[in-house]
């Protein structure tokens, strides 16, 4: 049987206001304490981290991350209180997502699918 890849994208709008990308950004910004560390750490461009943690931000009823602007202390950001819960939420939903592998549809469409796809027909 062939393993199924399930992925949870919560949508304000057009805008993802949550997937699995945005929740390993929260996880790194938690361990490393700065959306610049935790870019680097997920091998992304500051730009595009900041860029995400605004599309968050603006789709949450409450921030999911603070900053705080560099100084002499240095600067950092944090997952908030509701980003943490948010956060939380999305990985129990995650967990239960993957513990589906025994559901009846599971079984079915990992038994349809091929290994490899066929080789086109179009020259």
């Amino acid at each position: 049987m062939q393993r199924l890849k399930l992925k949870i994208q919560l949508f304000c709008g057009n805008e993802i206001a949550m997937g699995p990308g945005k929740a390993d950004l929260l996880d790194a910004i938690v361990h490393e304490g700065s959306i610049s560390a935790a870019a680097r750490k997920m091998d992304m461009s500051y730009r595009r981290a900041w860029l995400l943690v605004d599309a968050m931000n603006r789709c949450w009823r409450e921030p999911l991350v603070e900053t705080s602007p560099g100084s002499a202390k240095g600067g950092g950001a944090k997952v908030t209180a509701f980003g943490q819960a948010v956060l939380g939420h999305y990985r129990g939903l995650q967990a239960k997502l993957q513990g589906t592998s025994d559901c009846p549809d599971h079984v079915a469409l990992g038994a349809a699918l091929l290994a490899e796809p066929r080789v086109s027909q179009k020259a």
